[in-house]
């Protein structure tokens, strides 16, 4: 599916056009979804942990409903990366701290995905365990992708002004992490596909930073989700 564009992508995930496109698992996806404009999606996958920061997504579906217009599924759902039933989705998390070795299925939809209109994010949230996640996933991206599909975000990207305005991504307090650099990354890479962004990857753990008790947001003197609604905005309307 070459040229698809994000919008119809969207419309093939909401089961509007049926025929030799889709198979019948993403009508049966399509048709649970019908009726939310957007359902936070993550993604499993065999290696690593994928289960991570569990209270994150309600504190980004939160932020969704209280920002926007959207008709959001206030439940997060958990797919399979090897389950076709993952392309019918209009964004995807991914995130882990160990190793990241995809098998065939998973690298198969991933790759379908990416190329044919879907958007991931994957956030590193490793700390402590030599960079696992990062040097495991970022050659799984080299392998699929080509070596040099992963690209630095300009500071002027879409992405930082798609709802929010955003100097930049905003740096979170858990992304000094242990494999070698010690730094704060100030600046986000992704894979664009035919002038889209298909994959935004992220060092800052930001999944860590929005993981608490969505009550507690009421302290916060600035919402720290607010990023994250930019995210979604972008990969619902780029």
């Amino acid at each position: 599916m070459p040229g698809l564009t994000r919008g119809d992508f969207l419309r093939l995930a909401a089961g509007g056009l049926a025929g030799a496109l889709i198979e019948a698992p993403l009508r049966a996806a399509g048709a649970v979804a019908r009726g939310y404009d957007f359902w936070f999606t993550r993604l499993k996958y065999e290696s690593g942990d994928w289960d991570l920061d569990q209270r994150m997504p309600s504190n980004l579906i939160t932020s969704l409903i209280d920002y926007t217009s959207l008709r959001v599924d206030p439940k997060e759902r958990i797919v399979a990366l090897a389950d076709p039933a993952m392309l019918a989705a209009p964004f995807c998390y991914m995130t882990g701290h160990k190793l990241v070795e995809f098998n065939a299925a998973e690298r198969r939809n991933f790759e379908r995905y990416v190329r044919n209109g879907g958007f991931v994010l994957v956030d590193d949230c490793n700390h402590d365990i030599d960079g696992l996640f990062a040097k495991s996933f970022e050659r799984q991206m080299a392998a699929i992708f080509g070596p040099a599909a992963l690209k630095r975000l300009a500071p002027n990207h879409p992405v930082f002004r798609s709802f929010f305005k955003v100097d930049g991504p905003p740096n979170t307090a858990f992304e000094l992490n242990g494999w070698g650099d010690d730094l704060i990354h100030d600046y986000l890479r992704g894979i664009t596909i035919d002038g889209r962004l298909g994959l935004l990857y992220s060092n800052k753990d930001y999944g860590c930073e929005w993981d608490y008790d969505w009550h507690n947001k009421r302290f916060l003197a600035e919402d720290n989700t607010k990023f994250g609604v930019n995210i979604v905005m972008y990969a619902l309307t780029s």
